[in-house]
């Protein structure tokens, strides 16, 4: 059975939460701090997190930054009652792997946690297989990890559907506006260079010199584009 922790201080919703996650077979801890989340995390198995954003004590952001700080890429679902698409964005860069604004559909909020859990991003391509190669390094799209001189480093779900985006449209310039929307699933008004934070990460991961991108190209003023086998 699938474990997840549900972090949420509004005891009303929390006891929602709990009732339907439990009415459709999960296995559910609720707590109402981000302290008690986090002991909650190194204590027992857990699959997915939903994460309230706003709570005593440490806040969500904190949270999820502080598991992926403890390389611990569990699935999190940020729940937020800040309407800003600056605080979505700022949800992802600290580790979040999707997000739903309160107040929220039931039906919306189930669909997303079996999405997640399933750890599916979109249909891949056939020409796109669950690894590729860039030189020395293997992006395995299916352990969500980068593998290079024998080290396995854990990707998030948002960071591995980023990358696979980009790899299905090889040499193609994709706009900040589209990764958002295709990827992120944000709003049209959002600031599009908060996206520019979380490619620097991508690069430490994935070039040999993160100062001189190959692979993650910056196009001014429009976007990115990804290189398998840059000249």
């Amino acid at each position: 059975m699938e474990h997840i922790l549900v972090v949420e201080d509004e005891q009303h919703l929390a006891d929602g939460l709990r009732f339907n996650l439990e009415a459709e077979g999960y296995d559910v801890t609720v707590v109402e701090s981000g302290e008690a989340a986090l002991e909650s995390l190194k204590a027992v198995a857990i699959n997915l997190v939903l994460l309230d954003v706003m709570l005593p004590g440490i806040d969500g952001f904190a949270v999820a930054a502080e598991l992926r700080h403890q390389e611990n890429f569990v699935p999190v679902l940020m729940l937020t009652a800040r309407g800003r698409s600056e605080d979505v964005v700022r949800g992802f860069e600290a580790g979040a792997d999707d997000y739903l604004p309160k107040p929220f559909d039931l039906a919306v909020l189930l669909a997303r946690v079996k999405g997640l859990l399933r750890r599916r991003g979109w249909t891949q391509p056939p020409a796109l297989a669950d690894q590729i190669s860039l030189g020395d390094l293997v992006i395995d799209f299916e352990r969500m990890e980068i593998v290079t001189e024998g080290e396995r480093v854990p990707l998030t779900l948002m960071e591995t559907n980023f990358l696979k985006y980009l790899a299905q449209r090889d040499g193609q310039t994709v706009s900040r506006r589209a990764i958002l929307e295709d990827v992120w699933g944000v709003r049209e008004d959002t600031d599009t260079r908060a996206i520019d934070n979380f490619v620097v990460r991508l690069r430490r991961y994935i070039e040999p010199d993160p100062t001189k991108p190959k692979h993650l190209v910056t196009v001014r003023g429009v976007g990115y584009r990804f290189h398998r086998d840059p000249k």
